[in-house]
């Protein structure tokens, strides 16, 4: 049985994957089904026994490559020395920023779905964002002694903001360059953050 999971889940993230580079590569328009199991070396019948069509994959890969990218965030996050969750929130939003620099088609894919890929059942698994990206975060609120009212909605602004800003300023420096925004950036993440929570004594 465990095999027969592996195999499924590695043809899942073969078509999510193939399906990714053609997107960014040809144009969501112009990538068709039999495009994406030709590249993939898979039967086509092997992608409707995942996707109901190309935009139930489309809508699948938002929340698999947001899933990704919160999991190597958390990843990176583990091997730090942090006293608190806001500081943790910087860390996190220098690491989403510098990866979008670095891979601005994974930027233009997500664009301004990155927060609604958050919070998707990702491929099934009944995920937000990463279980344990979320766990990680919703621990944290208890380990520093913080009081927030709505996680879920503090979550959610944050990634609003960081996704909208990172858009603009990385692909269009517009109305700066990211690097000329990121202290910005950050004040406003520490005012929005402030209007969620309390701190416990």
């Amino acid at each position: 049985m465990g095999k027969v999971d592996d195999n499924k889940k590695l043809k899942m993230n073969t078509l999510l994957q193939t399906a990714f580079d053609l997107f960014t590569g040809k144009g969501f328009a112009k990538t068709t089904v039999s495009d994406i199991v030709n590249q993939a070396g898979l039967a086509k019948g092997t992608f409707y026994l995942y996707f109901k069509d190309k935009y139930d994959l489309r809508d699948k890969l938002i929340a698999y490559k947001a899933c990704q990218l919160f999991d190597d965030a958390h990843k990176q996050l583990e091997g730090t020395e942090i006293n608190s969750l806001e500081e943790e929130i910087l860390f996190l939003t220098d690491y989403i920023i510098d990866r979008f620099q670095k891979q601005q088609s994974l930027l233009k894919f997500l664009s301004k779905n990155l927060s609604w890929g958050v919070f998707q059942d990702a491929v099934g698994t009944g995920s937000v964002v990463s279980r344990q990206f979320y766990n990680h975060y919703r621990n944290s609120l208890v380990k520093y002694n913080v009081n927030c009212e709505n996680p879920d909605l503090l979550l959610f602004t944050l990634i609003e903001l960081i996704s909208s800003t990172s858009y603009n300023c990385i692909l269009h420096e517009k109305p700066v360059s990211m690097e000329e925004y990121k202290p910005y950036l950050h004040k406003s993440l520490k005012k929005v953050y402030e209007v969620f929570v309390s701190v416990q004594d």
